[in-house]
């Protein structure tokens, strides 16, 4: 009989895991490759091999020790649904066959799930966070709960490392939102989870551990004992949070293989912001920044967006220049992907390098070439053959306007996309065709412009407008163009009571990521005014704030029902829905209105026919229409300005002879109302806003009424209220 040849056996595991100081009850993660051991007694089978490694572990962790082992799938990064109950491992046979053990209990996160088994594998991995390596993960919990890393057949070095480099925040890797289908008992639902991921595109941020590990063995802090033909060793997660943050102290490319000599270290991504550059002169007039900007492809976060932003920022500089306004200032704010504002995360840079459509032989059909509408914004990139069916599962037209491209986006989803007519769609007969999807995510940084224009005060009024959407003008550059022409004027005001602020964002997170980051800024912004869909040839429209009723609420109103008969208002949500939302919302509460010329949802062409389509386009502008536009605003922000509390001076009725005051009630018998009405009102708490609401008269009115009486001195102006 031929004599067994063997590496190990499970009893050497067993005494070698002893030796490297694992004890009953411990927890223990470990990642493993077993060919490096060798062969065990019995065979090279997979049941034997599991059996002598699994045996040696529980034999030494015993009954209420626990075993983690990485069921990692990456389900979500590579678009497919994870089942825990049924989603195989792709780390490795050990784990897979630790996954199948009826006893094992198994983490729900669908990028690096974990299988335990032992006293603690409950606690461990059911109902973690959907934040693979933040609070409430599993790793969190292996970090709390005093656990080690114990390796089989490999290095010393873990997943665990992810844990502290999103602890501690390192900068080459960024929080990044991945959405699928997570199978429950064979119900799927929803889910998201945050990765706390790196840019695969740079060679400087890949995941390169020989500088730990030398320097944690040469620390004595791997306890390491040879089975086999390989090691097994030991290093509990404390000491190796403490030393890899050590390690990050002294070099931040520690963990990762760093840039090769010579290279920069920047992060962000190359731009090619200068490829969509335009040229403006000095204090360009609404319809020359139009149309320099509307073709540039101004996705949310992309280098056409930050040459917009550029260029209007050189606008507003200019306006710096002068004499008068020599203390205002123009800010761009950067904030890098997968920056947190609030609940929300800035995602990764998006570049469209070419997309299109075309038959099997290689004619083109349509491509982003032809218009940067053609490719779903923030697609992923995808090349192949597909049928007509899966295509059209991909491809967006507007069936009721037919001749339309439209304008969709996937900033948060990771799937790809196309769009075009319904005309052309419709011409579309072959069985399959060929997609071409060229497109990079990149670590980059979204970009807010804040033009700040002081007063007096530090009493902030914010006007926003978002520069995002490519090609496209009445959503939004013509708020943006308004919003620079309003703050040129507002300039050369030679006295202002509030400071000023005009923010350019990507809309949505670019406001959310300004309200995160500058908390300290709430306390004095006393509201404001988002600015968009302003070009449009329909009357005014005006969003109120949240609550409705704030001082800025009622002396907008004012000013539109005197400015513009014909426009109209509705309650918070009810006209559009933009930026003002970020402002409005619970914690904040900082009372923002809108301002735009939509039709009325009733109308049934709400908010425009051309909205989020090709067809907005330059020669929708009415510039007649943006004109009123800024006269309403610099109207609205003058009545805000002067809106004090009145405060008598007087007691008891007035004696209008004595000084000399009449209006004659023929002539004008609203002023004759307003001297009187507003005498009885004139108390110390109220605005001119509320006179003039009480009284049901104009602002204008009371403002008046107001002049004069602060002539004869019975009256004195109180605080602004905004």
């Amino acid at each position: 009989m031929p004599e067994e040849r063997f590496h190990y056996t499970r009893e050497d595991l067993v005494s070698a895991l002893e030796h490297i100081g694992v004890k009953k009850g411990d927890i223990l993660f470990c990642h493993s490759n077993l060919g490096f051991l060798g062969i065990p007694k019995g065979g090279n089978t997979k049941e034997i091999v599991f059996d002598t490694v699994y045996g040696a572990f529980r034999d030494a962790l015993g009954e209420e020790g626990t075993l983690c082992v990485p069921t990692f799938t990456y389900s979500f990064c590579k678009r497919e649904p994870f089942d825990p109950q049924n989603t195989p491992s792709t780390a490795g046979m050990f784990t897979e066959m630790i996954r199948q053990l009826p006893q094992t209990h198994r983490s729900h996160d669908p990028i690096f799930s974990i299988a335990a088994v032992g006293g603690r594998a409950r606690e461990l991995v059911e109902n973690v966070s959907n934040d693979c390596f933040g609070p409430g993960s599993f790793w969190e919990r292996l970090h709390e709960g005093n656990g080690a890393v114990c390796n089989v057949g490999i290095g010393a070095h873990s997943a665990f490392i992810h844990y502290i480099e999103n602890y501690l925040r390192v900068p080459y890797r960024y929080k990044k939102l991945f959405h699928g289908n997570l199978i429950i008992n064979g119900v799927p639902r929803k889910h998201a989870v945050i990765y706390f991921c790196h840019d695969l595109n740079d060679p400087k941020t890949v995941l390169e551990t020989r500088k730990f590990e030398k320097a944690a063995r040469e620390a004595g802090l791997v306890h390491a004992r040879v089975v086999g033909r390989g090691e097994v060793n030991r290093i509990l997660c404390r000491e190796m949070f403490r030393l890899c943050r050590e390690g990050l102290c002294r070099d931040k490319w520690f963990l990762v293989t760093g840039p090769k000599e010579g290279e920069s270290e920047e992060l962000t991504a190359p731009s090619d912001a200068d490829r969509h550059q335009a040229t403006l002169p000095k204090n360009a007039d609404m319809k020359t920044m139009i149309d320099a900007l509307w073709r540039i492809p101004r996705d949310l976060v992309s280098d056409g967006y930050d040459a917009a932003l550029y260029v209007v920022s050189d606008q507003l500089k200019a306006i710096v220049s002068d004499e008068e306004s020599s203390k205002a200032k123009m800010i761009i704010h950067e904030y890098p992907t997968g920056t947190e504002a609030y609940t929300w995360i800035v995602p990764e840079k998006w570049t469209c390098l070419e997309a299109r459509l075309e038959t099997l032989d290689g004619k083109k059909i349509f491509s982003y070439a032809d218009h940067p509408l053609h490719c779903v914004s923030n697609s992923i990139p995808f090349e192949g053959k597909v049928t007509r069916e899966e295509l059209f599962k991909h491809l967006y037209t507007i069936p009721k306007m037919p001749d339309a491209i439209p304008f969709k986006f996937k900033y948060y989803e990771r799937d790809w996309g196309l769009c075009c007519s319904e005309n052309l769609k419709n011409t579309l007969k072959d069985e399959k065709y060929r997609v071409v999807i060229k497109t990079e995510f990149r670590y980059g940084k979204l970009k807010v412009g804040e033009f700040i224009l002081p007063g007096e005060s530090d009493d902030s009024i914010v006007l926003c407008a978002h520069l995002c959407h490519p090609a496209m003008v009445q959503d939004d550059l013509t708020g943006v163009v308004a919003g620079v022409e309003i703050m040129r004027r507002l300039a050369r005001t030679p006295q202002r009571h509030y400071t000023y602020r005009f923010l350019l964002v990507p809309e949505t997170i670019g406001s959310l990521c300004w309200l995160s980051h500058n908390e300290d800024l709430h306390v004095r912004l006393k509201g404001g005014l988002f600015l968009e869909m302003l070009g449009l040839d329909n009357p005014a429209a005006l969003q109120l704030s949240f609550r409705g009723d704030t001082q800025i609420d009622k002396c907008f109103q004012f000013a539109l029902k005197e400015k513009e008969p014909d426009g109209w208002w509705g309650a918070f949500r009810h006209v559009i829905g933009n930026d003002e939302r970020q402002f409005n919302a619970p914690g904040l509460r900082i009372p923002m209105l809108s301002l735009s010329r939509v039709y009325p949802k009733e109308s049934g062409k709400w908010p425009y026919p051309e909205y989020h389509t090709n067809k907005d386009t330059p020669e929708m502008v009415s510039e007649k229409r943006l004109q009123e536009s800024i006269g309403l605003v610099l109207l609205m922000l003058q009545y805000l300005e002067n809106n004090t509390i009145l405060l008598n001076r007087f007691k008891g009725e007035v004696f209008c002879s004595r000084y000399a005051m009449h209006i004659d009630y023929y002539q004008d018998p609203e002023g004759h109302a307003a001297l009187f009405g507003a005498l009885d009102l004139i108390d110390g708490t109220r605005t001119v806003a509320d006179i003039a609401a009480a009284l049901n008269v104009k602002f204008d009115t009371i403002l008046k009424v107001g002049k004069l009486l602060l002539e004869k001195n019975l009256i004195e102006l109180g605080e602004h209220h905004a």
